[in-house]
């Protein structure tokens, strides 16, 4: 027989846990009946980092019996923490010219996170012109590392960011002004270096002349200009002087301030007096600027001021023959009111049409237009024989002069400029005719008074030419008396040369010589050389009458001492009226109009040139 035993089971047993000591990486937990541990809120690793707490297993027999453990739960950490930044100290503005290493600001930053997601790299942006230096754990410097330049940029806008070591990465940034203060280090530029400025003649007092502006990118008082006229201004004749000129103050000199002024806070430019262009033609002077900061800096400009010509001037005449020649031109106005201020001329009976007779010379202080000066003939309205050129102001023969037209003429010549409005002088020009012989030695008186009261090269006339006529007619008379005397010694040099062939034969010298003048007049002079030709000279390049001397080339003498009582030097030769055999004379005449008949045996002409009488 078979016994089945149940074996009834008493509670004699506590529950036990198979660890005594639970450790979790989890989060809280709720009672369960199958031991789970649940999660009933939200866990903060920054919070709470481990938990610690019991766990009581127990049954339900009779009397019920329990058993213990222990469980430790650590939270374990992540990334869900960004960095924090803060500023505990800002200086700021920051002056343009703080020195490299200087400390801006000083900021702190941490992140609650730990290990690699609590690890922050910070850095700043922009890079340039600051940057970050590391002081301790979690402190920062903001530093300057470059030069900083207020007129470039005047303020900064930094963002100081951070970033954690975690996966993914969280970041945080934080925003800096930074501004910077001006220093005086820029000196007022001016737009221009050289201002080139035009103003007029005879402008009024206080008449603007130009503006001028200098640039001071400064702010405030560093940057706030003021002007003023510096250095510069004119020696007693008028020249400019630049301004590092070293004759300053010298004898004559007046300042540019004398002359402009310049408003000290407009830079308007402005004339103190009316210009005169007679006085002054170019102004150069510089203009300061200066700012008012500490200390002022300051620049300059240099500025040309030229003075435009106005038609304020009437043309003058030349002064009276006689009258001293530094004394200069007197007004013609006075000179043709006053009985000594007629301009007088001579011409010769049978001049040719075209002929001048005399030149009126005037001047004008003006320039350009204003001094161009333009001659018209006034009176006689009526066609008469004279006429003047209109720009030259020579004076000559409208037709050939013959006994109707009278012996004297008076000419009224206005000379005008081309100004705006013109303005004139007049002139009273007398005009005589006389013989051609007459007319010479008239011309020859007139020119030797002109030349005690001139230079050699000034004509005889008050303000005008010797006419050319009249010197012609003067050479004319002296040619007729040296080709008698060339006509003399040619007879001479025959009768010399005949005797010279029945004579011994003696040495020759030859030599070049030196030039030695034969004749003079106040026309010119003949000069006498050996192997070379003069021509006549006559003042202002006129056509005149030459006369050139030609002389043969000596044999060289033989060898031996030469015989002194049969051929004297060649000196000695012109010094007593003998000439060298074959000697040839070429004359240059102009017409002679009181001759009846040609002198010349054999005339060549060349174009308009005058006839040439050729003596052998």
């Amino acid at each position: 027989m078979e016994l089945l035993i149940s074996v009834l089971d008493a509670n004699d047993n506590a529950p036990q846990f198979n660890q005594s000591v639970y450790k979790w990486k989890r989060c809280d937990f709720h009672q369960s009946k199958d031991g789970e541990i649940h999660l009933t809120g939200a866990l903060d690793f920054e919070e709470v980092k481990v938990f610690d707490f019991r766990i009581e297993a127990r049954d339900q027999g009779t009397p019920p019996l329990s058993g213990h453990c222990k469980v430790v739960l650590e939270v374990l950490d992540v990334n869900d923490n960004a960095p924090e930044v803060w500023v505990t100290s800002l200086s700021v503005p920051v002056a343009e010219d703080a020195s490299v290493g200087t400390v801006v600001a000083v900021l702190s930053v941490s992140d609650r996170d730990s290990g690699a997601n609590g690890r922050v790299r910070c850095w700043v942006w922009p890079a340039s012109p600051f940057g970050l230096e590391a002081t301790f754990a979690g402190s920062y410097s903001l530093v300057l590392r470059e030069a900083l330049d207020r007129e470039r940029v005047s303020e900064y806008e930094l963002e100081v960011r951070a970033e954690d070591g975690g996966a993914p990465a969280l970041r945080a940034s934080r925003g800096l002004r930074v501004p910077v203060s001006d220093v005086n280090d820029n000196a007022p530029a001016f737009a221009q270096a050289v201002y080139t400025v035009l103003a007029r003649e005879n402008n009024a007092a206080g008449a603007e002349l130009a503006r001028l502006w200098a640039r001071d990118p400064d702010e405030a008082g560093n940057g706030r200009v003021s002007y003023s006229v510096w250095e510069g201004g004119v020696a007693g004749g008028g020249a400019a002087l630049p301004p590092s000129s070293s004759s300053w103050s010298g004898p004559g000199w007046r300042p540019a301030s004398s002359y402009v002024s310049v408003d000290a806070e407009s830079g308007l430019l402005w004339a103190l007096q009316p210009l005169d262009y007679e006085e002054l033609q170019v102004l150069q002077f510089e203009v300061r600027a200066v700012d008012a900061g500490e200390p002022p800096l300051c620049g300059n400009a240099t500025v040309q001021l030229f003075v435009l010509d106005e038609n304020d001037n009437a043309p003058a005449l030349l002064p009276p023959a006689g009258s001293a020649p530094e004394a200069g031109p007197v007004p013609a106005e006075a000179a043709a009111a006053a009985g000594s201020g007629t301009l007088w001329a001579w011409a010769a009976w049978g001049a040719p049409a075209g002929q001048v007779v005399a030149k009126i010379r005037a001047v004008d202080a003006d320039s350009g237009y204003n001094a161009w000066l333009r001659y018209e003939l006034w009176e006689p309205r009526a066609k008469g024989p004279f006429r003047v050129g209109l720009y030259s102001g020579e004076v000559s023969t409208a037709r050939a002069l013959d006994e109707a037209d009278g012996p004297r003429h008076t000419l009224l010549i206005v000379v005008r400029d081309h100004g705006q409005p013109a303005r004139s002088a007049t002139a009273t020009l007398s005009v005589s005719l006389l013989e051609a012989a007459e007319a010479a030695l008239a011309a020859a008186a007139a020119s030797s008074s002109s030349a005690a009261s001139a230079s050699s090269s000034s004509r005889a006339a008050v303000g005008a030419e010797l006419a050319p006529g009249a010197a012609s007619a003067a050479t004319n008379v002296w040619l007729v008396v040296a080709i008698c005397a060339v006509s003399s010694l040619f007879l001479l040099a025959l009768v010399l040369y005949a005797a010279s062939r029945w004579a011994p034969r003696a040495a020759v010298l030859s030599a070049p010589g030196p030039t030695t003048l034969v004749c003079a007049s106040e026309v010119g002079s003949w000069s006498y050389s050996q192997r070379h030709s003069r021509s006549l000279c006559v003042a202002d390049g006129a056509a005149k009458s030459d006369l050139m001397v030609f002389s043969p080339n000596f044999p060289p003498p033989p060898p031996g001492p030469a015989a002194k009582d049969t051929q004297p030097e060649p000196s000695a030769l012109l010094h007593t009226v003998s000439a060298p055999p074959l000697l040839a004379f070429t004359l240059s005449l102009l017409p002679l109009p009181t001759l009846s008949r040609p002198l010349a045996s054999s005339s060549l002409y060349r174009g308009s040139a005058p006839p040439v009488l050729t003596v052998l």
